[in-house]
């Protein structure tokens, strides 16, 4: 027997139709490319990507056609979300931080047929537009008038604006199967090409839903939100959507994510929750403590992309700033879990309130997860047992883009997808990264947790980031090296540090040196780019300890 409830597809233009009906009123504010502040409404928002839908008809877009963006978090790029998926194509965000080879690869492979870009990225389309494809077609995101001027030989299509103003807003919003798929993200992966993770009005609608319940990122109409992630990573963790669903103010921040520009901007439309990586929040309350800011409405933060380390947590709460740490990936849409607090940790001691909080957290209701060993047997919750993390649910992949040998190397024969994490799960659920399976170091039969002497590492006054890596050992196989930048005016010292982190590990797990560099390297989406260090470090001799 069935129920007798109505079937109605879940869609992404349901969203903003929803938004432009009941919150149509509420702002979205960006910082513009230029460099200047743009306001305008939900209700507005949609007539805009209404008449942009009709324009990428007239060019000739239809269902499963993929469009490429090149651009930063400002309201073009939300009105795209929407104008594209909305007629059933497909919106491929394009990270512009990637090298030239692997961006010319992921248009390429998406086969994308427009491409749309801020004015910014001018130089980066000089050097990609004679290796793309004649059938992936330029347009700017930009005021008629202020194309950039490139020198190249580019199709004659109108800009964003000239686009939306010949169109009107009479349209209606298509309906079609809730599973086509509506955007495409590829991943950043240090190896090999990256690999195209293909979402679809279901699952992206039912993950909105899912991250903005009370124990995930808990957003309301009440809230003023600033996704600091940028919209061509995982779609900005989904900001895009669940803020309009709940009927948030959306404040967009542009290109410009230092920690002052993101303070006055925090400040000027009185942002409560704002979502971002750590090296982003590292540099955010840098600037507040060295100007003594104070944020008069951010109380929350959301941290994910990689391990928050502990000493952040305690910065912020010291500005009055609660920060909630989150984990998941492209592959998972990508919020899996978040570290909130249940009924029974709140009467415990900050020290052990730190701890449940230092954890990645408990699944976000739809996500389901497990820890199995070498042979694949599930390991029991109980916080010390390890091995690879698996994890499956609607909003999660069953397969790569076009990539079936990657495919297949990613999930099992049940459906459960390989993280390639190396995690714990404890009674309570929440689950803790001990390492990548490919970064933890295995030194004389033991396991030692990079993340976790990282963590404590950053934890010292005159460590502003930290890495720690394996260099091969003659006895023990490997041995973890730290690898650390310094805090403004600091020059980091190796016994000094050695000895502050004997006060949380046993001597065995401790690292046997510490390099001090200017700077480490980053991927492009903000994570320690642990492949090249171990390039660089390959041949450290280690001393005797």
């Amino acid at each position: 027997m069935h129920g007798l409830m109505s079937e109605r597809p879940l869609l992404i233009s349901a969203i903003i139709k929803h938004a432009a009906v009941y919150h149509r009123d509420t702002e979205i504010v960006s910082r513009t490319v230029e460099g200047g502040i743009h306001r305008y409404t939900y209700g507005v928002a949609e007539r805009r990507a209404k008449r942009l839908a009709r324009a990428l008809l007239k060019l000739g877009i239809r269902p499963g056609d993929r469009v490429g963006t090149l651009a930063w978090n400002t309201f073009r790029h939300f009105e795209l979300y929407y104008a594209i998926s909305g007629i059933g194509a497909v919106c491929h965000t394009i990270n512009p931080r990637l090298f030239n080879e692997q961006i010319l690869y992921i248009v390429n492979h998406a086969e994308d047929r427009l491409l749309f870009v801020d004015t910014t990225f001018a130089p980066l389309i000089e050097r990609l537009a004679p290796h793309l494809s004649p059938e992936c077609r330029i347009i700017w995101m930009t005021e008629e008038g202020a194309e950039p001027a490139t020198g190249l030989s580019l199709p004659g299509l109108p800009c964003h604006e000239a686009l939306i103003r010949a169109e009107d807003e009479d349209f209606e919003w298509p309906g079609f199967d809730e599973r086509t798929a509506s955007s495409l993200c590829y991943t950043s992966g240090t190896t090999g090409n990256p690999k195209g993770v293909l979402y679809s009005h279901r699952s992206t609608v039912l993950h909105a839903l899912g991250i903005s319940l009370p124990d995930a990122i808990s957003i309301s109409a009440s809230d003023a939100v600033c996704p600091v992630v940028p919209m061509f990573h995982v779609n900005a963790w989904a900001i895009p959507y669940a803020a309009p669903m709940q009927g948030a103010k959306l404040v967009l921040p542009g290109p410009r994510l230092d920690g002052q520009s993101l303070y006055r901007l925090f400040e000027a439309e009185q942002v409560t929750l704002a979502l971002g990586v750590p090296t982003v929040w590292l540099s955010f309350e840098a600037h507040l403590s060295a100007t003594g800011a104070r944020c008069s409405t951010l109380h929350r933060i959301l941290s994910g992309g990689s391990a928050v380390p502990p000493s952040m947590v305690e910065a912020f709460a010291g500005h009055g700033i609660d920060v909630r740490q989150g984990w998941g990936m492209t592959e998972m849409s990508p919020l899996g879990t978040t570290a909130a607090l249940k009924a029974k940790h709140l009467g415990l001691d900050r020290d052990a309130q730190m701890k449940v909080k230092a954890k990645q957290g408990r699944p976000v209701f739809g996500v389901e997860m497990k820890v199995v060993d070498d042979a694949g047997q599930p390991q029991p919750y109980d916080g010390a047992s390890m091995g690879e993390l698996l994890v499956r649910g609607p909003w999660i992949v069953n397969g790569y883009f076009e990539d079936a040998e990657a495919s297949a190397a990613a999930m099992d024969e049940d459906g459960w997808f390989r993280t390639g994490d190396v995690a714990t799960i404890d009674p309570d659920g929440y689950m803790q990264i001990m390492d990548r399976r490919k970064d933890v170091i295995k030194s004389g039969g033991e396991w030692i947790s990079s993340i976790d002497l990282e963590n404590a590492a950053i934890a010292h006054p005159d460590v502003a980031e930290a890495a720690v890596i394996a260099v091969p050992h003659p006895r023990w196989a490997e041995r973890p090296l730290l690898i650390v930048t310094p805090r403004a005016d600091c020059r980091p010292q190796c016994d000094d540090l050695l000895k502050f982190l004997a006060e949380h590990f046993p001597r065995w797990m401790l690292p046997d040196d510490v390099v001090v560099l200017d700077q480490l390297p980053h991927t492009a989406t903000g994570k320690v780019m642990k492949i090249r260090l171990r390039e660089m470090f390959r041949s450290h001799p280690l001393p005797e300890r």
